[in-house]
């Protein structure tokens, strides 16, 4: 288990961490979401060693993090750092003897990593001859193939399409169900939402929101109506407690004021029976987001 403890840090007059207090759990993955400055990458460098920290304490289970336990860290850098000349086989040896495997299990390794990430190309290709999307893959390799317990990600999905995307979660996934802990950070929320057992919201280095992910939304009450029906969005919108309406496909999206709404809504849509969909949820952690950085 890690815990950051009443952590701090400053630049000159700049708090860029400010008392924060965070619990990472072996088999768990933690989102770390906010605005570009918010603290999230200060968070990993200070984790990591690469700072220190102004005041407070960042220990693994109870002690503090050791050179030994550092061999059990893998690390994704937002700023990625492959060298261009090598091989892909080289590169992935290089970093995988640094953590403490043998070159024989680190070939077999590679093999296996290459054909599950769907690499295009050989482990004799230079790096320099590789995709973004594909040269981002080794990166991800480079931090994994020791199978670490505790994994760092910094926006380990910038820039890949879709079906990338989910290549590479489903291999965040299959750490934390080996029991890995880790936290990783991401603009896109449809991605923290999907693999995040718990999130953690920065906002100028302080945490304003932290907890479960349908715990957060919930907090916030179901204030989210979607409907599809033979009505029209003005007989929506004269409806009390309508606060905000979007025309979305063949239906509409529904900001409310009070849960409550949702039942006067329900009755007046389903006054003449069947509609295809009706669905009242939490806000998403999109919507959350953007409400949380608007305020002042």
């Amino acid at each position: 288990m890690i815990q950051l403890t009443n952590l701090n840090k400053q630049f000159g007059q700049t708090i860029a961490v400010n008392d924060m207090n965070m619990t990472l759990e072996p088999g768990k993955v933690m989102g770390l979401i906010g605005q570009n400055g918010a603290g999230k990458t200060t968070t990993f460098r200070l984790i990591l060693n690469f700072i220190a920290p102004t005041s407070g304490d960042i220990s693994w289970n109870g002690h503090p993090i050791t050179q030994s336990d550092k061999q059990k860290i893998g690390f994704l850098p937002e700023e990625r750092g492959l060298y261009q000349k090598l091989t892909i086989e080289e590169q992935i040896l290089y970093f995988s003897e640094l953590h403490g495997m043998t070159r024989s299990d680190a070939k077999i390794a590679l093999a296996d990593w290459l054909k599950r990430l769907d690499v295009v190309g050989k482990a004799t290709d230079k790096v320099q001859s590789l995709s973004k999307g594909n040269a981002q893959k080794i990166q991800m390799i480079a931090a994994l193939i020791f199978n670490p317990e505790f994994i760092i990600l910094d926006e380990p999905f910038s820039g890949l399409d879709p079906v990338n995307t989910s290549i590479m979660m489903n291999e965040i996934v299959r750490m934390r169900d080996n029991g890995a802990m880790i936290i990783f950070s991401s603009h896109d929320m449809n991605n923290v939402t999907k693999i995040s057992d718990n999130l953690t919201m920065l906002k100028q280095g302080k945490i304003v929101l932290q907890g479960g992910v349908q715990e957060i939304r919930e907090q916030f009450g179901r204030t989210k109506v979607y409907v599809e029906g033979p009505f029209s969005k003005a007989e929506l919108a004269s409806i009390a407690g309508v606060t905000h309406i979007n025309q979305q496909g063949a239906g509409f999206d529904i900001t409310i004021n009070d849960e409550a709404t949702g039942h006067q809504i329900f009755d007046f849509v389903t006054r003449n029976g069947y509609i295809p969909a009706f669905s009242q949820q939490p806000p998403t952690l999109d919507d959350i987001f953007r409400q949380e950085v608007a305020l002042s």
